[in-house]
């Protein structure tokens, strides 16, 4: 049986400040890869890559997504340095919350610039290397919404279901050369993300918060909120030879919540 190793590999986590991302360059770390990490937030970056094993093989790029001029530079200074990446993490903040009819056109380019167009850029100018290698993993970290819209995120509903498709597209243009493209879809997961979310339903439904917590869980199988190891672990698992054969999916790490099969 093949083992779990990323020793050799190159690894760029978008949004590894906090949460999920981090926890995933965490694990990525732990394994041996050589990570890239990438936010907004410099500090939080520092503090990330000052407890990752083996701490000065990785780098470390603060950035705004929604720049994709100064995106489009980083990612040709990260070429130079690393000459190639083999797996990418798409992982950004998503939309706020609100009702769909009330979103204006703000909100929905910021939205696709930062979600649909980031991504995008970062395929576009890291796939030649995984072309040339023969292998490449890009997983995105999206949201149960792509199966079941959720209420109150009409603009995050629509980008995530546009990002869903594009990965499913290019999944299926790169196939052949041994690139896979797969979305994580993350539910209620212990984040800050998450945190807003809950304190938002909670002054819509003029609700406490621990209400609104016991109500989500209600609707989730497991009964409780995912650790955000625990959507990492799937990221991570995505990315090892034991997925060789899996591309092009919408894996859902909910607890079951998602009225799906």
């Amino acid at each position: 049986m093949k083992e779990i190793n990323f020793s050799g590999k190159k690894v760029l986590v978008c949004g590894a400040s906090q949460g999920i991302g981090r926890k995933t360059a965490e694990i990525f770390a732990e394994l041996g890869a050589t990570v890239i990490l990438m936010a907004r937030n410099i500090e939080l970056l520092k503090e990330v890559k000052a407890e990752l094993p083996n701490g000065d093989l990785h780098k470390l790029y603060a950035i705004d997504f929604l720049n994709l001029s100064s995106l489009e530079t980083t990612i040709d200074q990260i070429l130079q340095e690393t000459n190639g990446i083999d797996v990418l993490v798409c992982n950004s903040g998503g939309p706020a919350a609100g009702p769909l009819v009330k979103a204006d056109q703000e909100n929905f380019l910021n939205g696709f610039t930062q979600h649909v167009l980031a991504n995008q850029l970062l395929v576009k100018k890291l796939s030649p290397h995984m072309i040339e290698n023969k292998f490449g993993r890009v997983i995105n970290i999206i949201s149960t919404s792509v199966k079941v819209p959720i209420p109150n995120l009409g603009v995050s509903n629509t980008i995530r279901g546009a990002v869903a498709s594009w990965s499913k597209s290019l999944a299926n243009e790169l196939g052949k050369h041994n690139i896979t493209f797969n979305n994580v879809l993350p539910g209620y997961t212990k984040t800050g993300r998450l945190e807003k979310l809950i304190k938002a339903s909670s002054e819509r439904q003029e609700k406490t918060p621990s209400q609104v917590i016991q109500d989500w869980k209600a609707k989730v199988p497991m009964a409780r909120f995912a650790e955000p190891e625990e959507v990492a672990q799937s990221i991570v698992f995505l990315a090892s030879p034991w997925a060789s054969y899996i591309n092009g999916i919408n894996l859902p790490v909910d607890g079951g919540r998602t009225g799906t099969l």
